[in-house]
């Protein structure tokens, strides 16, 4: 077996036994909210995942039937927590160098089209910020009246461009720190400190991994009363947060002679596992007192130097021999984001999305390889010698 392969294994099994053997208490919430209101700058409320973060933010601020800009490459999560609260979701095509929205795209957005009359698909809204009343969550034509700014894979959005367009047209800011906890904007501020909210996932891979947790920080005033869940998770949910990274391990090591595969379906029909895109979103639900106790630990150990994202990304001529290749040479690059550009792929016609409106996005997602959180920069030095073959783009945070 290739060394690449124990390495990404190792660190699995090392993450597996944090997470089982991990212990908390009622304190280690408390000091997980405070540490979060400082930081951030306003009042912290624990949630069972990010995307009920999000919803709570979004509930926070915004009226039923507003459009959100939201970027046109994300998770599924994001569009069901925009609905959630009652909004519409405004695709916005991406830079393929950033993966974000920058000033181009958004104000061709704004511009949409001539006919603003037309119909059009809900989720692929127009803005029209001169109607005075506010569209129904099911109307075509929404008013735009927020943007969710998510840092792709930890690359940091043009964040001066993004400010003067919602101060042109008014948008309130929400930022969304799954990706990119700890980083800088190019003008030396923090991803967090921004606009009216801030939005954190503890999930699987993500910058601050838990298995399952989030956060929100309101800076603002709310428009409607926001509070704190107190209930903790299913204890079903609890047990596969505490195992799943044990049994990820299990499966990372059976997938070398090909038994990976049956592994994770027999887990995921006996229930032992649930896929990421499966937690569902559930707004009096709080994380449990060991997930903060893990969540405090990595926050207070974040690299907040502005050199650190989420993941590297590659774009590549054939992603499917790449994929191929890596795995001959013992990584196993499974889970990548995103395949489609709002993933996973089985939820991708429920998010209305269309590619015309965003051909970036659309293209980068068929191209794109991001490699994983538990290997070292060194263990991954023969993968991009590996991808370098086939590359099409190397993303700014590919090095």
């Amino acid at each position: 077996m290739k060394k690449h392969y124990y390495l990404g294994l190792n660190a699995k099994l090392r993450h597996g036994w944090r997470h089982l053997l991990a212990r908390g208490r009622q304190s280690d919430l408390e000091a997980l909210s405070s540490y979060l209101g400082q930081k951030y700058g306003g009042k912290a409320v624990l949630t069972k995942n990010g995307r009920s973060a999000l919803a709570m933010a979004l509930k926070a601020y915004f009226t039923r039937g507003d459009g959100i800009i939201v970027n046109g490459f994300t998770c599924y999560a994001v569009i069901e927590a925009v609905r959630a609260a009652g909004l519409v979701p405004i695709y916005a095509d991406i830079n393929r160098e950033t993966l974000n929205y920058d000033a181009e795209t958004l104000n061709k957005l704004w511009a949409g089209p001539a006919a603003a009359s037309s119909p059009t698909p809900a989720g692929a809204g127009v803005p029209q910020a001169a109607s005075p009343a506010h569209a129904d969550a099911t109307q075509a034509t929404p008013i735009i009246s927020g943007i969710i700014i998510q840092n792709t894979l930890g690359n940091p959005v043009d964040i001066k461009a993004v400010e003067r367009f919602a101060g042109k047209h008014g948008l309130m800011i929400i930022e969304d720190l799954a990706h990119c906890a700890g980083i800088k904007y190019a003008d030396g501020r923090e991803a967090g400190t921004i606009g009216a909210a801030s939005v954190l996932s503890f999930g699987k891979d993500k910058s601050i991994d838990t298995i399952s947790g989030g956060a929100v920080v309101l800076r603002y005033p709310c428009k409607t009363t926001i509070r704190a869940p107190k209930k903790l998770p299913k204890m079903s949910d609890r047990i596969r947060g505490r195992i799943y990274p044990l049994i990820a391990g299990a499966v990372r090591g059976l997938s070398y002679v090909h038994l990976g595969g049956l592994c994770m379906r027999v887990a995921l029909k006996l229930h032992l596992v649930e896929k990421s895109a499966d937690n569902k979103l559930e707004l009096d639900k709080t994380l449990t007192p060991a997930e903060a106790k893990l969540a405090l630990r990595q926050l207070k150990a974040l690299n907040t130097s502005g050199e650190a994202p989420l993941r590297e990304f590659y774009l590549v001529d054939d992603r499917a021999l790449v994929l191929d290749k890596l795995k001959r040479a013992g990584y196993h690059f499974a889970g990548f984001w995103y395949e489609t550009p709002i993933a996973p792929e089985r939820y991708y016609k429920k998010a209305d999305f269309d590619e015309s409106k965003c051909p970036v996005a659309a293209e980068v997602a068929r191209q794109i390889i991001n490699f994983p959180t538990y290997y070292t920069r060194s263990d991954l030095a023969e993968a991009r010698k590996i991808v370098q073959k086939h590359l099409t783009y190397g993303g700014k945070n590919a090095r």
